[in-house]
């Protein structure tokens, strides 16, 4: 367990190993939870992240007609 400092702003300093670990960089976001016994900061989940998340739903072929379809149905 690693042991932070609040400043009077309410701000704190993630350990440089937790966010090396969590790939947590400059301009990050992360998702803020109130636990009932503690605070829970988890990495927002990026574009990049999700990419390739629905495989296993669709085949590259099905995904590029379905984007186009909602692409179509845009204009």
């Amino acid at each position: 367990m690693t042991e932070v400092t609040v400043t009077r702003k309410g701000q704190t300093t993630i350990p440089a190993e937790l966010r090396t670990k969590y790939r947590i960089k400059e301009g990050s976001r992360l998702d803020v939870t109130d636990a009932g016994n503690g605070i829970i900061f988890r990495p927002k989940k990026s574009f990049l992240d999700l990419a390739g998340s629905g495989a296993e739903k669709a085949s590259v072929a099905e995904m590029k007609r379905l984007l186009d379809r909602l692409r179509d149905d845009d204009v």
